[in-house]
C-alpha cells in the first residue's frame, strides 16, 4: 500500500507532541508511541501516532495469531495494534475464566490512514493516498491545534479498591511458594489489580500526568471506541530489525532516593543483589530458549545481563538478549514463539501460566499483553503492557495491576511492598491529577 511522505522541521517539538496527541482524539482509533528520549539502544524514532482506521482485524484468542498472520500477511504496510495476555490460550491449552471488567477484545491491530513520526526536530507524514491532501491542511492545525476538551477538567471522586486483599495476598504468595519447593516452578509473575467502579476520566489528562512523572522508554497512549490504555511502560517485549530480533526483560526493581549518594548506592545494591539477579537471570534464560526456536543456530546471545537503567520512579535490572533469524522468517512466528513474554509469565512458562491462572483474581487481558506496530518491510516493535491505566469509559471502569516475581527467596511482606511501590504512580495520577 503506498504512502504519501512528507517532511517538517518543527522549532517548538514539545508543544507539536502535545497538540498531535490532542488533535488525534478526534478519530476512533489512535495509538500513540512515545521514547520520551530515553537513551537506548535499538530506537527508530521518538514518537509515532498512528490513526483512523483504513482497514483492521478485531478477534478473540482463537487461532488469534495465525489471522494475525493472514492480516499483516496482506496488508503489507504498517499496521499498530495490540495483543492481550490471554492470546497464551492460543498457543497452548490454557484458558482464562476470571473476572474481566474492561472487555478489550483480545487481538487488535489496523492500518492507519494516518500516520506521523517524530524523530528530533523533524515530523514526518505518512499518509494512505486517499487522504494525503490533508497533509498540509492537517500539520497546520496541528501547530495551532487549541482543544477545551482534552484541557479542560473532569470532577471525579475516584475510590481505589484492592480485588487482592493484603491478608489473601499473603496466602497466595505461601501458595505460590509451595509450589516452587515442590519443584513445579522456578519463579512465577503474580499479579493483582486495583480498580475503580462508576468513574470517569479524561484519558489524555490522566496519560500525559502519568508519562511525566515516569518518563519511561515505551511509553504508549491506545484509544479504540470507548476503551483506553495509558501506559508508561519501561520495558519492551521484542523487536525485530531486519535479520536481528531484541529482546530486554526486565526482573529486579528498587525505588529512586533523593540522595544522590544514597540513590547511587541502591542502584549498586541492586545490581548485586543475589535474589533480584536470580529472578532476572532465570527470565533471560526463558528468553534465550524461545528466541531458540526461530533462531539461526548458534545466533542468541545476551549483549547485557542484568544492568541497572534508571528511571524517574524505579532502578530496574535490564538484560538484553539477542538472536538472528532467517530472512524467510515470518515476523508472527517470531512473536507466537516467544509470547507471552518471559518477565510476565515465569519459569517454565506454561506450569507458571497455569498457576497464575488459578491464583489470580482477574482476567489480566491487555495488562500484560503488548502494543506496537509492524513495518511494511517485515520489522516490529512491541512494548510489555506495565505501568500502565486502563479505561473502559462507557462502564466506568477503571483499573490498574502490579506483579512481582516469586522465587524460593522471596520474603511475602517485601513482595507486598514492591507491589505497593509500582503501583504508586498509577494511584497517584487517578487522585491527583484534576
Amino acid at each position: 500500500m503506498q504512502r504519501t511522505i512528507r517532511t517538517f522541521s518543527v522549532e517548538n517539538i514539545v508543544d507539536f507532541k502535545h497538540n498531535l496527541l490532542c488533535w488525534s482524539q478526534q478519530f476512533e482509533t489512535v495509538i500513540w508511541l512515545d521514547s520520551n528520549n530515553y537513551k537506548q539502544n535499538y530506537s527508530s524514532f521518538d514518537c509515532a501516532l498512528a490513526a483512523d482506521d483504513f482497514t483492521s482485524i478485531k478477534t478473540d484468542y482463537y487461532n488469534a495469531f495465525e489471522k494475525l498472520k493472514e492480516y499483516q500477511t496482506i496488508t503489507k504496510d504498517y499496521i499498530f495494534g495490540y495483543i492481550t495476555y490471554d492470546v497464551k490460550n492460543d498457543i497452548e491449552q490454557l484458558s482464562s475464566k476470571n473476572f474481566d471488567g474492561l472487555n478489550f477484545p483480545d487481538l487488535y491491530f489496523f492500518q492507519p490512514k494516518k500516520l506521523v513520526f517524530i524523530k528530533d526536530n523533524n515530523v514526518q507524514f505518512h499518509y494512505l493516498k486517499m487522504v494525503d491532501d490533508e497533509i498540509e491542511s492537517d500539520y497546520t492545525e496541528i501547530k495551532k491545534y487549541k482543544n477545551q476538551e482534552t484541557s479542560k477538567k473532569i470532577a471525579s471522586d475516584i475510590k481505589i479498591k484492592l480485588r487482592v486483599h493484603k491478608d489473601e495476598y499473603h496466602s497466595k504468595i505461601n501458595k505460590i511458594l509451595e509450589h516452587i519447593h515442590q519443584g513445579d516452578i522456578y519463579e512465577t509473575n503474580f499479579c493483582q489489580e486495583f480498580y475503580a467502579e462508576n468513574s470517569t476520566i479524561n484519558p489524555v489528562q490522566v496519560y500525559k500526568h502519568l508519562n511525566q512523572i515516569s518518563e519511561p522508554p515505551f511509553a504508549s497512549f491506545l484509544k479504540l471506541d470507548n476503551q483506553y490504555a495509558l501506559c508508561a511502560s519501561p520495558e519492551r517485549y521484542i523487536k525485530k530489525e531486519g535479520t536481528k530480533v531484541i529482546s530486554q526483560p526486565i526482573k529486579g526493581t528498587a525505588k529512586r532516593l533523593i540522595s544522590e549518594f544514597d540513590d547511587a548506592k541502591i542502584a549498586n545494591d541492586l545490581m548485586r543483589d543475589e535474589k533480584e539477579r536470580a529472578e532476572n537471570i532465570m527470565i533471560v534464560d526463558l528468553v534465550r530458549n524461545d528466541l531458540s526456536k526461530t533462531a539461526k543456530i548458534g545466533s542468541v546471545k545476551v549483549e547485557e545481563l542484568c544492568k541497572v537503567y534508571s528511571f524517574k520512579q524505579v532502578h530496574q535490572l535490564i538484560s538484553t538478549v539477542v538472536s538472528n533469524v532467517d530472512e524467510n522468517t515470518h515476523p508472527i512466528d517470531i512473536l507466537q514463539s516467544t509470547f507471552p513474554m518471559g518477565s510476565m509469565t515465569g519459569a517454565p512458562k506454561v506450569s507458571a501460566m497455569k498457576i497464575i491462572e488459578n491464583l489470580e483474581e482477574t482476567k489480566r487481558g491487555l495488562y500484560s499483553g503488548t502494543i506496537g506496530y509492524f513495518t511494511p518491510e517485515n520489522d516490529f516493535d512491541f512494548n510489555v503492557i506495565i505501568r500502565s491505566i486502563l479505561y473502559n469509559e462507557a462502564k466506568k471502569y477503571v483499573s490498574y495491576s502490579v506483579g512481582g516475581a516469586i522465587t524460593a527467596k522471596s520474603v511475602v511482606e517485601k513482595e507486598y511492598e514492591e507491589c505497593l511501590l509500582k503501583a504508586k504512580a498509577m494511584k497517584y495520577v487517578l487522585q491527583n491529577y484534576n
